[in-house]
């Protein structure tokens, strides 16, 4: 099966990908596991895992036919699950404990999605490479080496981590982009010009621009927008490949204690064994030895003389050293494109090109660089010095005496205070905010539920033990969630203190909410007026107290109540 087995005791976290098609027959079990983390669990133990998450699936969907079970609570563990693909499910098993291992679902639902996506960004779908080669040997061996690389970026010193109530002031799955000038905004739409000029071929070609580990341009889909920003910040940016490793960025970073262990310990790189990333197929039949591409190992992409990036990844044969051009899937349009990607200071552009438009490979992608080498240096340059001298450092959205997160669902982007800001954060706080998170994930689901797409706003806002307000406010399909710790004894105390951070974010929200032309000014501010004081308007009146303060625990919709 390609899977090898030992004796090992039970660990805090696995994490499995199976088939739910496959292995129906007896005897056959073992066909149906696709990935499994820790590796080297006995099949016994594998087995039993995957047949439970088998069962809870099926049970649930007696129940709801068109939407399984996401999460299962035992008393020991949670069962986190995403059908990644049709019948294709893929199960996260975290141990529950006394420490600070507190965890939002959707955080970890979000790491599972993540990683699927940059697979078929990468690989294409675990459907197609099945009926590709029935028997499992060539996913499995795409699979395990590409989940372990991923699964690396989670590594602090040799524990796994896991996004945490420490991470509830981010957001996986969204792009964080870089507020510019209407002149910078100019000059960055001639450079894109430019860029489409360059290609060859009668196909479009796309174009991804970044600053540091902001998103400036984008010619892509949401989606794939998406995947080649998640990648670009883990594996391209400037930070990343003068830090070898993944770099600062709304995204990924923040203080070393920013995540919980998971309490898996996981080998270095160097020392797992070959076997893990070169797989044989030892089903019945198979003897086929697979060359596997690993977009997402670390500390393997370079930066030429020339200001290209570089990378042996993509190497025509397993042990050869010419490099090939990299390729992705785009999931917008099916199409297969080379992926070229130029640095300049702080500045990173990705052009994407479609394969079926260059006839002589290589040759004309050389051709493609040299092309936009003539045509967009200078603009490029000019592009920076713009970007570089508007640029406010790693602080630049940070607003004092606040911690906030913004999300726009409907655009996939978000805005949160720097990392090294929320740091300062007491525990309690952070608790408190994952904590309401976690409430607002259920009212959103089950306001999707109830009303069929329909939206519907919904605020909530409590008080903590250490008297810090944390506030949520779901309007239109954007999110706020904020952390007030220096908000003294009311409610009016706090108001008056949001207020001051509707004043002070206007261009702020305004680049983030977006609005049309020729309306933006009154629209906007009814909405940060609207947006900032409904998150002091309480839907549970009843349990308020003369003082104006919410008291202990907050009673909540559904009659759940969340205790601090």
């Amino acid at each position: 099966m390609g899977l090898s087995s030992a004796s090992t005791a039970t660990e805090a976290i696995k994490l499995c990908i199976f088939d739910l098609r496959r292995g129906q027959q007896e005897g056959q079990e073992l066909d149906k596991i696709l990935f499994f983390f820790p590796a080297d669990l006995p099949f016994s133990t594998q087995l039993s895992v995957i047949g439970l998450s088998e069962g809870l699936i099926t049970f649930t969907r007696i129940f709801s036919p068109e939407a399984a079970c996401e999460v299962i609570e035992a008393e020991r563990h949670s069962h986190v699950f995403y059908e990644a693909e049709p019948d294709i499910w893929m199960v996260m098993i975290v141990e529950k404990n006394e420490s600070e291992a507190i965890w939002r679902i959707a955080a970890l639902q979000k790491v599972l999605k993540e990683v699927h996506s940059l697979f078929l960004m990468f690989h294409g779908s675990i459907r197609a490479l099945l009926e590709k080669e029935p028997a499992g040997g060539l996913i499995r061996a795409h699979l395990h080496p590409f989940m372990m690389d991923y699964l690396r970026d989670f590594l602090f010193g040799k524990k796994l981590l896991l996004p945490s109530f420490r991470d509830c002031l981010k957001e996986r799955g969204t792009v964080q982009m870089l507020t510019v000038s209407r002149e910078a905004a100019i000059e960055v739409q001639s450079l894109v010009r430019l860029l489409e000029e360059s290609c060859a071929g009668s196909s479009p070609c796309y174009s991804l621009i970044l600053f540091q580990d902001l998103l400036v341009s984008t010619t892509l889909s949401p989606v794939d927008t998406i995947n080649l920003f998640t990648y670009a910040v883990l594996r391209l940016t400037p930070r990343t490949l003068s830090a070898g490793a993944s770099s600062w960025s709304y995204l990924r970073k923040g203080s070393t204690g920013s995540s919980v262990s998971a309490g898996y310990t996981l080998a270095p790189s160097a020392s797992v064994p070959d076997q893990y990333y070169c797989l044989l197929d030892t089903s019945p039949g198979g003897d086929n030895n697979y060359h596997v591409v690993r977009p997402l190992k670390q500390d393997r992409w370079s930066k030429a003389k020339d200001g290209f990036l570089v990378t042996d990844i993509w190497s025509a044969e397993a042990g050869s050293s010419t490099s090939a051009t990299p390729t992705i899937w785009l999931q917008q349009t099916g199409e297969r494109m080379y992926l070229c990607a130029y640095q300049f200071r702080s500045l990173t552009l990705i052009l994407v090109v479609p394969v079926a438009s260059i006839l002589n490979g290589e040759q004309l992608v050389s051709l493609v660089k040299q092309q936009v080498l003539e045509n967009a240096s200078l603009k490029m340059l000019k592009v920076e010095e713009k970007l570089s001298k508007g640029w406010g450092g790693e602080n630049a959205y940070h607003v004092s005496g606040y911690r906030y997160l913004l999300v726009d669902v409907d655009r996939n982007v978000s805005r949160a205070s720097p990392p090294g800001k929320v740091t300062t954060l007491t525990k309690e706080s952070l608790l408190a905010l994952s904590m309401v998170r976690e409430e607002v994930d259920l009212e959103k689901g089950q306001m999707a539920w109830d009303n069929a797409g329909q939206e519907k706003d919904f605020e909530l806002c409590i008080r903590a033990k250490n008297n810090a307000w944390v506030i949520a406010r779901i309007t239109k399909g954007k999110e706020l969630y904020m952390v007030l710790e220096k908000a003294n004894e009311t409610v009016l105390y706090a108001s008056d203190a949001v207020e001051k951070f509707s004043n002070r974010s206007i261009r702020l929200l305004y680049n983030f909410v977006s609005f049309k032309k020729g309306k933006k000014n009154n629209r906007l501010r009814v909405f940060v007026h609207q947006f900032m004081w409904k998150c002091f308007i309480y839907l549970y009146s009843d349990a308020l107290q003369a003082s104006d303060v919410l008291p202990e625990p907050v009673t909540l919709s559904r009659g759940r109540s969340i205790k601090f």
